[in-house]
């Protein structure tokens, strides 16, 4: 009874994510981007510490793929010039970092990796355009 109730609240989520993917400015994407990153750094956090492996290794496997394939693949190294090289540098830093994090089972490589997220995501945030709303509290606090 209960795994069908979830897998409707999960569908519901899903399509409340798609729902505010597909009416999200470029500017917002990325702050969703960097906000799905850190859930996933924290998560992972959170599974180490518990002694979960598995859910650790996935929660570290999300956050790689969100920095590789979402904000390292966002970047625009032609216009970008030396901001976007310094950002691919630091998100294939980052990316290390967590893999040697999830080898190693190193609490402080992750607790690194969100800080330099949360840094990158504030700043994005302050450079927001006129009317753009900030990015979504729940996540933030999560």
């Amino acid at each position: 009874m209960f795994g069908s109730m979830q897998r409707g609240v999960n569908a519901y989520a899903k399509v409340g994510l798609e729902t505010s993917v597909g009416a999200a400015s470029p500017h917002k994407l990325i702050v969703m981007l960097y906000d799905g990153a850190l859930v996933a750094v924290l998560s992972a956090l959170t599974n180490m510490k518990a002694g979960h492996v598995a859910a650790k290794g996935e929660a570290i496997s999300k956050a790689i793929a969100i920095i590789d394939n979402g904000l390292r693949a966002a970047l625009d190294k032609q216009a970008g010039g030396e901001i976007a090289a310094g950002l691919d540098s630091l998100y294939e830093y980052m990316s290390t970092r967590l893999l040697q994090a999830n080898l190693n089972n190193q609490p402080e490589l992750l607790e690194e990796v969100h800080k330099l997220l949360t840094d990158l995501r504030d700043a994005w945030n302050a450079i927001a355009p006129q009317g753009a709303p900030a990015a979504a509290p729940s996540l933030m606090s999560a």
